[in-house]
């Protein structure tokens, strides 16, 4: 179900979690339901740029050996190398010049799941003035989940817009909203 319209101003930051196409349908991690949810983001990326919101759009952007590959011992296949098109931005998201693109575990012996991991994020957002973060994308339960905790431990009002975020284990979908909950996230369904 749809939610209704949120109102953005520049204090505002708008973080769309790694909606690539190898976390979409025929990727090589894809989370059921992952293409559907681009129509929606996009007409939330409209109100957000409507608003003078930052966006931002966060990627997992391996090396090609990276420590998180089964062959390496991590617990994925390979997904998400730097460069190639399952590394790509969903070919329908409505990414402007203007959109932040943030690149996480781009390193080869460290994993990061969140969006302020090792990015420098963090500070940025509050150089630009920005207090509230509202996030979505994928995968609800893996770096949505670790972006919008890190998002609370930093210090953001946070909301994390459900229907647009879609989870890789949707029985793991209560225990995100226990843990949002008690870090101070807000959760719009």
């Amino acid at each position: 179900m749809p939610h209704a319209q949120l109102d953005y101003g520049p204090a505002d930051a708008l973080l769309v979690v790694d909606m690539q196409n190898d976390f979409c349908e025929g990727g090589a991690l894809a989370v059921a339901g992952g293409n559907a949810l681009v129509p929606g983001i996009n007409a939330e990326i409209a109100a957000a740029r409507a608003g003078g919101a930052l966006i931002v759009a966060s990627r997992d952007w391996h090396p090609i050996d990276h420590v998180s590959f089964a062959h390496r011992g991590g617990p994925w296949p390979v997904h998400c190398v730097q460069d190639t098109p399952g590394a790509a931005f969903h070919p329908d998201l409505d990414l402007d010049a203007d959109t932040l693109r943030v690149s996480k575990a781009t390193a080869f012996d460290a994993d990061a799941y969140s969006a302020f991991d090792a990015t420098g994020l963090a500070g940025y957002l509050r150089e630009r003035g920005v207090t509230r973060t509202v996030v979505c994308g994928l995968a609800l339960d893996v770096c949505v989940r670790a972006t919008v905790l890190d998002a609370r431990r930093h210090g953001f009002e946070t909301l994390l817009l459900e229907s647009l975020s879609a989870a890789v284990a949707p029985d793991a979908v209560a225990d995100c909203r226990a843990a949002f909950a008690e870090a101070g996230a807000r959760v719009m369904p």
